[in-house]
């Protein structure tokens, strides 16, 4: 199964370089799950052909607003309108998460509570109490008609969305490692809005184990459910 990798931001350099960019992390999550993969720098405006060119999508996380009036947004969100209209299955983390809602009616915007920075801990639907690393200020404030919540926390209300068998999204980031988060804390810390008491609380819990490979699995049984002729 192709896994066509939607790249909707870059990291920091000093952080790729020492991690991988997005589509390695996405790849290192997902390996032994039997995809292949391909990926699109979509925020650099190139885009897949056709939304058929893979089995399925994954929407990467990134520094930009869903809301935000830049090139890439409007013709990203055709595109998941396409996909979903012809049920090829979307994944979206973070920003992808966010998007995906956006483009299907949704609303996104800037939470009046601040940042998740590092580990938090969500409550998912049948499979109960999973600890994820976060980094967002964005939520979704309105899902979309049709989207059930499948997770959720104190802090983030729509922590994961089902959309039927056509996109499944978290705004959690199970492909961010602790030692990233610690590197994504060291390059940002100082920043304008960044708030220090928030990025101590999450390199104190860098050591805390996180339940990445719970969610790939939820990811890959996901994008192998059967999807009928017709939906296709």
């Amino acid at each position: 199964m192709k896994i066509g990798i939607l790249q909707c931001g870059h990291l920091l350099p000093e952080v790729a370089n020492r991690h991988g960019a997005y589509p390695e992390l996405y790849q290192n999550l997902l390996a032994g799950q039997g995809f292949d993969f391909e990926s699109y720098d979509v925020v650099d405006m190139k885009f897949p052909k056709d939304v058929h060119d893979a089995d399925g999508w994954l929407l990467s996380g990134s520094r930009h607003g869903a809301y935000e009036d830049l090139p890439f947004i409007a013709p990203l969100e055709e595109f998941i309108r396409k996909a979903y209209g012809a049920h090829v299955p979307l994944v979206g983390i973070c920003f992808g998460h966010q998007i995906i809602a956006q483009a299907l009616g949704g609303k996104v915007a800037k939470y009046d509570k601040g940042w998740a920075i590092g580990r938090s801990d969500y409550q998912f639907d049948g499979v109960g109490n999973l600890s994820l690393n976060a980094w967002h200020q964005d939520q979704i404030i309105t899902p979309p008609e049709g989207a059930k919540v499948t997770a959720q926390s104190d802090f983030c209300k729509y922590a994961a969305l089902v959309y039927d068998d056509r996109a499944f999204s978290v705004q959690a980031h199970p492909e961010f490692s602790g030692p990233l988060i610690g590197d994504l804390v060291k390059a940002r810390r100082g920043q304008p809005g960044m708030p220090d008491d928030i990025m101590d609380e999450a390199l104190e819990r860098l050591p805390e184990p996180t339940d990445d490979n719970t969610i790939a699995n939820l990811i890959a049984a996901f994008f192998k459910q059967p999807r009928g002729a017709a939906n296709v």
